[in-house]
């Protein structure tokens, strides 16, 4: 029984040794196919997860950034603080907000969508759940005189956002700050700074419609 229990067990030894000396050869023979380079072949321990399944193994430098604040919110402006102004309490504007993971981000304001309503912006994290976040806008300036309400090119308008993600990660709340210019041709004078504070809610693939709308 001893006798054939060592036979079986050699036997395995043997097949396993052939199969890692058959991977090895194999991820080998791929370094030197043309355009290939050796640094390109994915080592196991590229890879995070307990069970070797499709479904567990993910890329380590997937989950390697703090993207915490990824994702959709509906987000909403208030004035607070000017002393020149509007006064507290007064709305600026309202929208939807979609984080990206590589640390750009999108803004579908409130403005009327004929006069520029899509606005664009990057992101870094600046310390504990805290978040800072660069954004620009542009557009045409509200004609209440033409039926369009579409009127001559306007100047960039620059919001610059100071948040703190709500630890359950559903909620973030911070100051801003918006200051809009006039356009290149007339000097890019500033014509507006208002100061206020940002709060937003994460929406879900759960999220009904009264709570966004």
């Amino acid at each position: 029984m001893k006798t054939t229990f060592k036979k079986f067990a050699a036997a395995l030894g043997l097949v396993l040794i052939g199969t890692i000396l058959t991977a090895k050869a194999s991820a080998e023979c791929l370094s030197y196919l043309p355009g290939h380079k050796a640094s390109a072949v994915v080592s196991p321990q590229s890879w995070r997860g307990a069970e070797f399944s499709s479904a567990s193994l993910v890329l380590v430098s997937d989950h390697d950034s703090d993207d915490s604040i990824v994702g959709f919110w509906k987000v909403t402006f208030t004035a607070e603080g000017n002393k020149e102004g509007p006064p507290d309490g007064t709305p600026i504007d309202s929208g939807y907000v979609q984080w990206h993971s590589d640390g750009t981000e999108i803004m579908n304001s409130g403005r009327p969508p004929q006069n520029g309503n899509f606005c664009l912006g990057v992101w870094e994290k600046a310390g504990r759940s805290r978040y800072k976040l660069n954004h620009f806008a542009s557009g045409n300036v509200i004609d209440p005189t033409n039926p369009t309400r579409i009127g001559r090119p306007g100047g960039p308008t620059q919001i610059v956002e100071d948040v703190i993600l709500s630890r359950d990660g559903n909620q973030y709340a911070g100051t801003f700050t918006l200051d809009a210019y006039d356009t290149p041709s007339n000097g890019n004078k500033l014509l507006a700074h208002i100061i206020g504070v940002v709060t937003a809610t994460r929406i879900t693939v759960h999220t009904p419609v009264s709570s966004v709308f």
